[in-house]
């Protein structure tokens, strides 16, 4: 069976790991969280309970031809991160994909939600990679379901106490991050209760983000600068090491030389602002006719976020074909 074209994108600029050669291992979009912010967009199928939805040896090899690919055209790559279309411990053989990309030599990461911590096969499957990334955007169950819009079978008190076992027992690095959204989870008793639950963790390091990239419900906003500056102040007093993610990672995308496929497989899971579109299409020598006919078949869709035209892929019942005459404002008007 040929391997899948989407199990791997990248490598992505990464505001936290370098170069990452992104892994695909859930199918668009199955997660046990549809939370208003996410990138992605609305979860199509709210789901806990683990299983194979890609062989994992397909996985692997389609990881490891990857790298070699890379490595004789001198692309780095820092790590091998599991940051899917949905949640990545619901794959069941996660751990044993960890451990088999053990052997080519680069570190590997998981960003997760954190919601699956509960169960002890969770935690030793990440217990295998090197730097794991755990969500915590509310310790108050009316938030909670708010923001993350769990799956019914979740409780958050059951999903903290996963956490903290894990943070207790886990040899590698680390690092929490809380997506702040304005009039949700911002307020100041609020932030005061989540930053003392981190700190009670001992991450390497906290991370503040704010939506960046179009998110799945409308309306959504980052807080003010003031309320950020307040949150950072909240969490320096229990965690040594804070940081924002509120940042641009920057537009240097690997390519194959194959602008439709590295478009199409990197907007899968990261929505790409124009410039990076831009320079995808000039480093594979295309035009912006391809992105206008992706747009058109319905496979890329177009949104303006923060004042920035972002590019994502479109599935399921996103993918709906639009008219020449709704397109855009052209693009990468130096490639024509």
């Amino acid at each position: 069976m040929a391997e899948r074209p989407e199990l791997t994108f990248g490598p992505v600029p990464s505001r936290r790991l370098g170069r990452s050669l992104g892994i695909n291992n859930i199918p668009p979009k199955i997660c046990s969280y549809s939370c208003v912010y996410c990138q992605i967009g609305v979860t199509r199928a709210l789901r806990v309970k683990r299983r194979s939805f890609y062989p994992a040896t397909e996985i692997v090899n389609a990881v490891s031809r990857r790298v070699e690919e890379l490595r004789r055209s001198d692309e780095p790559v820092d790590y091998l991160t599991f940051v899917p279309d949905g949640e990545p411990t619901l794959d069941l053989y996660l751990g044993w994909e960890l451990w088999q990309l053990s052997g080519l030599g680069i570190r590997t990461a998981v960003i997760t939600n954190a919601s699956l911590l509960q169960h002890d096969d969770v935690r030793e499957d990440l217990s295998a990679a090197d730097w794991v990334s755990v969500k915590v955007d509310s310790v108050r169950p009316d938030t909670w379901n708010a923001v993350n819009r769990p799956h019914e079978s979740l409780h958050l008190d059951h999903v903290l106490d996963g956490i903290r076992e894990f943070a207790r027992d886990y040899p590698g690095r680390l690092v929490t991050e809380t997506m702040l959204v304005r009039n949700m989870n911002d307020r100041p008793d609020e932030l005061a209760e989540l930053a003392q639950f981190i700190g009670e963790l001992a991450p390497d390091r906290a991370y503040l983000a704010v939506p960046t990239r179009p998110p799945a419900v409308a309306g959504v906003r980052p807080p003010s600068e003031q309320t950020m500056t307040n949150a950072f102040a909240a969490f320096k007093r229990h965690v040594d090491s804070v940081e924002y993610l509120v940042g641009y990672e920057g537009n240097a995308f690997a390519t194959t030389g194959d602008a439709e496929a590295d478009l199409l497989s990197i907007t899968a899971v990261h929505p790409m602002k124009l410039e990076a579109v831009c320079e995808v299409l000039a480093r594979a020598q295309a035009t912006w006719s391809l992105v206008e006919d992706l747009l058109l078949q319905g496979a890329l869709v177009e949104t303006v976020y923060g004042g920035d035209r972002f590019f994502s892929r479109a599935f399921g019942k996103r993918a709906q074909a639009i008219s020449r005459s709704a397109l855009g404002a052209p693009g990468c008007p130096w490639l024509e």
